[in-house]
């Protein structure tokens, strides 16, 4: 117990053992500033709730689980002992000549997330504008603050981003325009008209970062942002094996963009951030055209059943290209988020992502999807008569 209350008394009053005032030692622009929050896990669920086999439709993750071709490949590793390459040569050329690049186009990271860290690491100082639509994916505006950037967050119209907004919100301080294509948390896609003319007219000296971890989803009418690199250097665009190949745990991020780019993010990444694992199963996944093509029926048939359910109740949702859709709900997002956890349907709450009546649902398997929409189903009569700002109802 004393010293249970000395350890107390330390955090109250950190200088009294020689620790350092926070207040002095902790970057002013990080004061205040709150860790990124994942989504509920099945074990959380199962420890609060007591519910042995709840549904996570939450965090965008293929519901088929891991490219067979790939987990055969894990099996054969026999050795984790020592470093493996740094360079990936053999994986470079393989995602280069998908599109008839060169390795040196081709730069990896430890999950895509790696790669938007490099992306400040190397090219934003305190102060640079860097322009953001909103919402999008958390981590662009997060890391625009850890640097000491200036962020400059653009509205979206009707869900999609507001590329001539983006575009008007660019200028000569700007570093970087991020373009979450299709955007999370709400699924859409810019048409791909627009998209050309707006990489087209921004200033030249911007590099243009285009997030495409979904792009594997996407329709054929959208954009392939390797194409806006053919033509515009300056470009990065970002994938990861994490959605269509079901290797989230491994954490393999990959970008294509100019030698050169390639070489100054290279220069400041963290030596061997692709593990061996990762890169053992990237490597097989590769020739999974069979998973992949599974993936994609299972997520078309699941967007359509999905889509027409919520047309049936009455709730709007935009359209999606992805592998989730942004669905909205008669009351608040937490307040609907935790009515579903308690049924055992792990979904996102759209109150932390910007979207504070919606919620974002990642397509699961059939009996997934059918479990997620009778829960909903049973909850909205009462949600539908609660008052306008009920804040929980289950």
């Amino acid at each position: 117990m004393p010293e249970r209350l000395s350890q107390v008394r330390a955090r109250e009053a950190p200088e009294a053992d020689g620790m350092p005032d926070p207040e002095r030692l902790l970057r002013k622009s990080l004061r205040g500033f709150a860790p990124y929050k994942p989504g509920t896990t099945v074990d959380e669920v199962r420890r609060t709730y007591g519910i042995a086999h709840p549904i996570k439709l939450s965090q965008n993750e293929n519901p088929l689980g891991t490219s067979p071709r790939a987990l055969a490949a894990l099996h054969d590793v026999d050795a984790l002992s020592i470093y493996f390459e740094d360079d990936h040569r053999a994986i470079k050329t393989r995602l280069a000549a998908r599109y008839g690049l060169a390795a040196e186009n081709v730069i990896l990271g430890h999950g895509s997330n790696e790669l938007v860290q490099l992306v400040f690491t190397a090219f934003v100082d305190p102060g640079d504008e860097v322009v953001i639509p909103k919402p999008s994916f958390g981590l662009f505006k997060k890391d625009a603050d850890i640097f000491g950037a200036r962020a400059v967050e653009v509205p979206l119209a009707d869900g999609v981003l507001d590329l001539p907004a983006m575009l008007r919100a660019s200028g000569p301080r700007t570093k970087l325009v991020f373009v979450c294509d299709p955007n999370n948390p709400t699924g859409t896609r810019v048409e791909r008209a627009a998209f050309e003319r707006f990489a087209a007219a921004l200033p030249p000296d911007a590099l243009l970062v285009i997030d495409q971890a979904y792009r594997e989803f996407m329709d054929p009418a959208g954009t392939e942002g390797v194409d806006i690199l053919a033509r515009r250097p300056s470009t990065l665009v970002l994938r990861t094996a994490s959605k269509i190949w079901g290797l989230a745990a491994v954490r393999f991020g990959y970008g294509y963009t100019s030698p050169q780019i390639a070489t100054w993010m290279n220069s400041v990444r963290l030596p061997f951030n692709v593990g061996r694992p990762a890169a053992v199963a990237v490597l097989a996944a590769l020739d999974d055209d069979e998973f992949i093509a599974r993936s994609i029926d299972n997520n078309e048939r699941g967007k359509a059943y999905l889509s027409g359910e919520f047309a049936r109740l009455g709730l709007h949702a935009y359209p999606s290209a992805a592998n989730f859709i942004a669905v909205e709900v008669p009351i608040e997002a937490d307040a609907a988020y935790r009515a579903l956890l308690e049924r055992g349907i792990i979904v996102r709450s759209g109150g932390g992502l910007g979207m504070p009546r919606r919620l974002r649902v990642s397509i699961g398997l059939p009996d997934e999807n059918a479990a997620f929409i009778a829960a909903l189903e049973a909850l909205l009569p009462a949600w539908r008569s609660a008052p306008a700002d009920i804040g929980a109802v289950g």
